[in-house]
C-alpha cells in the first residue's frame, strides 16, 4: 500500500498549472487585489464543504470521497483552460474547492488507518513524510513537463488541459485501494448522522486544549503560507525579464524557463525536507520541540523576505521563498502527526478536515489583504512591490512564538 499511497501523491501533484497560475491571472489583466479575492473565494468554498466532506468520508467511505474529489478537479481544470472572463474564474475556483474539500484530511486518515491495521502507528511521521516526499517528487517532475509545454505552446492556460490526464489515472488508482481503508462505514447513514458526527468532533476539537492550540498553529502557518507562496511567481518573472538571458525569446517563454528551473529545485528540496522531517523531532527531543524550532526559522525567513523584497533584491527573495517552502515541508508531517494523537479512528478524517478548514479561514482573511497591500505599495512606489508578504508573515510568526509557545510551557 505504500506504493499506492505514493502513486496517489505523485499523480495528485501533476498540477502543471501551479507554477504559472498567478502569471495566467496577470496575463488576463487581473490586479493582485482581484487575484486575492479569487483565492479568498476558493478558500471560502473549501471552508464551507471541508468539515462536512470529512464527516461524509468517515460515514460513507473515504475512497468514494477521494474519487469524487478527483472528478471535481477534472471539471475545474477544464474550466480554467477554457474561460477568459474574470467572473467565470469563480466557477473554476468553486469546482477546485470541491476537489480540495473532499481530498484534504481524507487520504491522510486512510494512511493512518493502514498504519493501525499494520501495527505501525509509531512510524506516523516517517511514513507520512515518505509518502509526502513522493508528492513533492511528482511536483518536481511536473515542472519539467509544464515548462516544456508552455515553451512550445506559449500559453499558460493550455497546461490546465494537460493536468486532466494524471487525475484520470488517479481515479484508476483508487479503484485498487482495499475496502478496509474506507473506514468504519455506516450503511444507510442519514444526513443527520453526518451532522451528529460533525457536531461531536467540533465539540471535541474546541474542548481539548491541545487540539485548539494545534488549530491556531495551522491557521497561522498554513493559512499565511498559502496566501503568500504564489507571490514567488511574479518575483521570478521580474528577475527573469531583467536577466540578459534568452533575450531572443518571447517574454512568456523566458519567464517559463526561469520559473521552471526555480520550481524544479524547490520541489526537490521540498521532497527531501518532507522525507527528513522526522529527524527534526529526533534532534529536537520531540514533536513539540521540533515544531517550536521550525517556527523560529520561519520568523527569520519572513523577516529576511520583507527586507530583500523592499530592496528589490530578487535573487535573495527567491532563496527566501524556497527556504519557506522547505520549512513548510519539514513542519507539515510533524503537525499532522501531532493532530493524530488526539483523533479517534472513527473521526480521523473529520478532525483533519477541521484543521484544513481552519487554515482556509486564515487564507480567506490574509489573501485579499495581501493583494490590496501589494497593489497599494506598487501604486505609490513604497519600495519593492511584494515586501508586505514578508512583513505580514513575520508578525504572525512572532505572535505564535510569544503566545502559543508560552501555552506549551503551562
Amino acid at each position: 500500500m505504500l506504493a499506492r499511497f505514493s502513486i496517489y501523491g505523485f499523480l495528485k501533484n501533476q498540477r502543471y498549472y501551479e507554477p504559472f497560475i498567478i502569471l495566467l491571472f496577470l496575463e488576463r489583466g487581473f490586479s493582485f487585489t482581484q487575484i486575492g479575492f479569487l483565492v479568498a473565494f476558493r478558500e471560502i468554498c473549501i471552508n464551507v464543504f471541508e468539515v462536512p466532506s470529512g464527516a461524509m468520508a468517515d460515514m460513507y467511505g473515504r475512497r468514494r470521497c477521494m474519487m469524487m474529489s478527483f472528478t471535481a478537479y477534472i471539471i475545474s481544470f477544464a474550466l480554467f483552460g477554457f474561460v477568459r472572463i474574470y467572473m467565470h474564474f469563480f466557477a473554476a475556483m468553486f469546482f477546485f474547492a470541491i476537489g480540495e474539500a473532499f481530498r484534504t484530511g481524507t487520504h491522510k486518515a486512510m494512511i493512518f488507518t493502514w498504519l493501525r491495521l499494520q501495527g505501525r502507528t509509531d512510524e506516523k511521521t516517517r511514513v507520512y513524510g515518505y509518502t509526502r516526499s513522493w508528492s513533492k517528487l511528482g511536483s518536481a517532475f511536473s515542472i519539467i513537463i509544464a515548462t516544456l509545454f508552455v515553451i512550445f505552446t506559449e500559453s499558460y492556460s493550455s497546461v490546465f488541459y494537460l493536468s486532466i490526464v494524471p487525475y484520470v489515472l488517479g481515479l484508476v488508482n483508487f479503484m485498487y485501494y482495499p475496502i478496509e481503508l474506507e473506514g468504519h462505514v455506516r450503511k444507510g447513514a442519514a444526513l443527520r448522522d453526518v451532522l451528529d458526527n460533525l457536531r461531536t468532533t467540533l465539540h471535541t476539537s474546541m474542548r481539548v486544549r491541545h487540539l485548539r492550540r494545534l488549530i491556531v498553529e495551522s491557521m497561522a502557518f498554513e493559512g499565511v503560507f498559502n496566501a503568500a507562496k504564489d507571490y514567488l511567481q511574479p518575483v521570478i518573472r521580474s528577475m527573469a525579464l531583467a536577466l540578459p538571458l534568452f533575450v531572443y525569446m518571447e517574454n512568456t517563454r523566458r519567464s517559463a524557463i526561469v520559473v521552471g528551473m526555480v520550481y524544479f529545485a524547490l520541489h526537490l528540496l521540498s521532497a527531501w525536507a518532507s522525507r527528513k522531517s522526522h529527524r527534526i523531532t529526533q534532534c529536537a527531543g520531540g514533536e513539540e520541540q521540533g515544531a517550536s524550532l521550525i517556527w523560529k526559522g520561519v520568523l527569520f525567513i519572513y523577516l529576511l523576505l520583507a527586507a530583500v523584497l523592499y530592496l528589490k533584491w530578487y535573487y535573495m527573495a527567491i532563496a527566501g521563498f524556497v527556504a519557506l517552502y522547505v520549512m513548510q515541508n519539514l513542519w507539515r508531517p510533524i503537525l499532522i502527526s501531532r493532530f493524530d494523537e488526539y483523533a479517534t479512528e472513527e473521526r480521523g478524517a473529520t478532525v483533519l478536515s477541521i484543521e484544513s478548514q481552519a487554515k482556509s479561514v486564515s487564507t480567506i482573511l490574509v489573501a485579499p489583504l495581501l493583494g490590496i497591500a501589494v497593489d497599494y505599495v506598487n501604486m505609490h512606489g513604497l519600495g519593492g512591490a511584494f515586501w508586505p508578504v514578508g512583513a505580514v508573515g513575520a508578525v504572525i510568526a512572532f505572535i505564535i512564538l510569544t503566545t502559543v509557545n508560552l501555552q506549551r510551557k503551562q
